[in-house]
């Protein structure tokens, strides 16, 4: 069974979100637009999927001004949300609960509704179709208050007050006018009863000002063609910045993509692009798993080698935490398997030996995981190394390992990684599991038509993907 970090693991349902947009702190990328005139600012609803990228610092999910010293911003920072209304702090909410998981998507829900005679009606914050009721700090409106959220000055999501995003959103919705609950926009699954998305753009009212974003467009203008394109029917798109058709991702609410896991930090690294870029330091041995791992099934990624470094090693490890403690690189293990720049070696349990060609800065390494009978395959710019054949079953032709049984490791999983062996070196590596933060010249998909990959996945093998869990893990 495979081991997801996280949940939306439901194989089918019923809803399929197609994209969500990526956003990187590091580029400082936000989505902005200016309302010809100030929304209903006593009642209104705004609805997110939301896929977080560090602990270390969060961002705006959405901040909005009046262009005189008031503002409102929601943020989702560091472990904490946060929704404050300023002059004077007269809206202030902080749940207790920590928001930690940087594998699983979450739902959140902002109902605001000042008119209400009860005070506790006024605000209401729901997180997976559950109203979140436990505050360390919740200082409710005064009743009929005015907030400052999307007035005639500019409503930005991604980046508000220096506040930066590191996270993937999707279906982005505001309500002008209503307060609905979760249930508008999400129900648990019958099966599983992991809380989904379902589709509510015809039975919702948006509203003058209203918005859905839905990323499905690619183009960087203010238009119905660009990334901040509105599909609600109203036709208030957000202007672009720093954001391209690169940071469109198929990883969804509805499809959950591995990344690199920076809760693991195998020693000394920095995580960026959606956690799907790791560059390492030179003090350390260093890198990155993902955040699924896998007991069974057969896989596929690919790895580019954005920054040069002779000692780069790609593959996969049993104990990403193990690494981590022992100051130790993707090889070193005795459940560790990897492919090295230098030479072309491979390793294992801390020994090289002859393999294939070595490679350098943008070559792409294809890693093909056979856990049904316990091979691994590596290729370089789409070709096999040691003339493998993934597609080779028992026999593992030309594979560089056989691999010991999930079984018999000491997590009982899989986990593909990246970094590198030596001390003194830097580099940088981005994993592509199905959802590239880079751009694809060819595009190449798996067996159920899911991932972007530069070079054709071997028959039988499939991307990190929750879909694919479901079926084949």
């Amino acid at each position: 069974m495979p081991l997801i970090l996280g949940t939306n693991s439901i194989k089918d349902t019923g809803y399929d979100v197609a994209n969500s947009l990526r956003f990187n702190s590091g580029s400082t990328d936000y989505l902005e637009r200016s309302f010809s005139s100030d929304s209903n600012k006593r009642t209104f609803t705004y609805s997110l999927w939301v896929k977080k990228c560090t602990t270390a610092s969060g961002g705006a999910l959405f901040g909005s001004t009046d262009g005189s010293g008031g503002y409102i911003w929601y943020l989702l920072s560091s472990t904490v949300l946060y929704l404050q209304n300023n002059p004077n702090s007269s809206m202030e909410f902080q749940p207790t609960q920590k928001f930690r998981d940087l594998s699983a998507w979450m739902h959140i829900v902002l109902a605001i509704d000042t008119t209400q005679s009860t005070e506790s009606n006024r605000v209401k914050i729901y997180l997976n179709g559950s109203q979140i009721t436990s505050f360390t700090t919740d200082t409710y409106p005064s009743q009929n208050q005015d907030l400052n959220f999307a007035t005639s000055q500019y409503l930005r999501i991604g980046e508000f007050g220096g506040e930066k995003l590191n996270a993937y959103l999707s279906e982005v919705a505001w309500i002008d006018g209503s307060q609905l609950d979760a249930t508008s926009f999400g129900e648990f699954d019958e099966d599983s009863g992991i809380w989904k998305p379902k589709d509510f753009k015809d039975d919702v009212t948006f509203g003058t000002n209203g918005f859905y974003l839905e990323f499905k467009e690619s183009g960087t203008s203010q238009n119905s063609s660009g990334l901040g394109a509105d599909t609600s029917g109203n036709n208030n798109h957000f202007a672009v910045n720093n954001l391209t058709a690169v940071d469109q991702s198929t990883d969804t609410c509805t499809n959950n993509y591995a990344t690199y896991n920076s809760l693991i930090s195998l020693q000394s690294q920095t995580y960026s692009e959606g956690n799907l870029q790791v560059a390492t330091t030179s003090s350390n041995k260093s890198g990155g798993s993902s955040t699924i791992g896998v007991a069974s099934g057969k896989w596929y990624a690919e790895f580019k080698v954005t920054d040069s470094n002779n000692r780069t090693t790609i593959g996969i490890t049993s104990d990403p935490s193990e690494l981590d403690r022992q100051n130790q690189y993707v090889g070193f293990g005795a459940y560790d398997y990897s492919y090295i720049a230098e030479l072309g070696n491979k390793a294992n349990n801390n020994s090289e030996s002859s393999y294939g060609n070595s490679y350098t800065q943008n070559d792409i390494i294809g890693v093909a995981v056979d856990l049904d009978n316990n091979k691994i395959y590596f290729s370089k710019n789409g070709t096999w190394q040691n003339s493998g054949d993934p597609t080779s079953g028992a026999t593992g032709t030309g594979s560089a390992f056989t691999l010991t049984a999930s079984s018999s490791t000491p997590s009982g999983f899989y986990f593909f990684g990246a970094g590198d062996v030596a001390s003194n070196q830097t580099g940088t590596i981005q994993a592509n599991f199905g959802s590239p933060p880079y751009s694809i010249s060819s595009g190449n998909t798996d067996g159920n038509g899911y991932g972007n990959f530069e070079y054709a996945v071997p028959s039988g093998y499939y991307s990190l993907n929750s879909k694919n869990l479901a079926e084949y893990g």
